[in-house]
């Protein structure tokens, strides 16, 4: 009897090499599929924050952005403090910008640009001829000292702090006098009027406004009289003219309301009345600015 042949559809037995690439082709173990990176956190925009009195004359304290090394208004170095917190000051005749510089300890730089408001000053136009009775020789041989030692005054730093505060009235009355106003001779510009004149009456007491050191007490100069400044810190100083008489002396560290001196009309001043003048470095500002109760 025949025997029947095997099925046509039978598969060949696979060879060693084939069974080795199946292995290779089918039997490797999937790899996970690369995961994204998650995305970092985003870097805060460094930014000052301030308030103030942004106009001529007026003034500006916040705080500088995290991370700052220096800083500067207008090119002027800001006095940082350990808290981060500045004073800044527009003088009288500021431009309609000013500009806050950071440099920040991770090489960037950050700018801001501020509006100052115009201010509209009392001039007023006078047919006489301008006065040049201090510009003679002998004049300004008298008068030299007496500059200097002020410019040397307020280029001292006490570490004083009354910078922060409030300000407050040296003294209350009339006042006969205002910050920025300036007369015009034929054509001529005088002079603007650097601070606040307060007339309460002659031997009234006055007292600091702020918290400072003393850094000059003077008498007897040929135009301030008995001339008293004080340091504020953070490059703020006040100047008090034509005082009667003095109650501190350089060197004193003074409270905000203590008595300092008495009104006077010493010096070169048609009566008795206390000038009031404040300065950021080389920028003359309005004492009006610094009080809240500014009549």
């Amino acid at each position: 009897m025949t025997a029947c042949a095997a099925p046509s559809d039978a598969m060949p037995a696979p060879s060693a090499n084939e069974l080795a690439e199946a292995e290779r082709q089918g039997d490797a173990t999937p790899q996970a599929a690369p995961q994204p990176k998650p995305a970092a956190e985003p870097v805060a925009a460094p930014s000052f924050t301030y308030d103030g009195e942004l106009t001529q004359g007026g003034w500006i304290k916040g705080e500088v952005p995290e991370g700052t090394v220096t800083a500067s208004l207008d090119g002027v170095a800001l006095e940082i403090a350990d808290d981060g917190s500045f004073l800044g000051a527009f003088d009288r005749d500021s431009g309609d910008t000013a500009l806050l510089v950071a440099q920040l300890e991770d090489g960037r730089s950050h700018e801001e640009r501020l509006v100052i408001a115009p201010r509209a000053w009392k001039i007023e136009h006078v047919n006489v001829a301008r006065g040049t009775g201090r510009s003679s020789e002998a004049w300004w041989k008298k008068r030299e000292p007496e500059w200097l030692a002020i410019k040397a005054a307020r280029a001292k730093e006490t570490n004083a702090t009354g910078w922060r505060q409030d300000f407050i009235w040296p003294v209350k009355g009339r006042i006969s006098g205002r910050f920025g106003s300036q007369r015009i001779y034929r054509g001529e510009p005088g002079s603007y009027h650097s601070g606040l004149d307060i007339a309460p009456g002659a031997g009234t007491p006055f007292v600091a406004p702020a918290d400072g050191v003393v850094v000059l007490a003077a008498t007897g100069f040929s135009l301030e009289g008995n001339l008293l400044i004080i340091d504020h810190g953070g490059g703020l100083n006040s100047a008090f003219l034509h005082a009667q008489s003095l109650n501190v002396k350089e060197g004193d560290a003074v409270t905000q309301g203590q008595m300092i001196g008495r009104v006077g009309s010493t010096g070169r001043s048609t009566g008795p009345h206390l000038h009031w003048g404040i300065k950021w470095n080389d920028a003359r500002l309005d004492p009006l600015l610094f009080l809240p109760d500014a009549q």
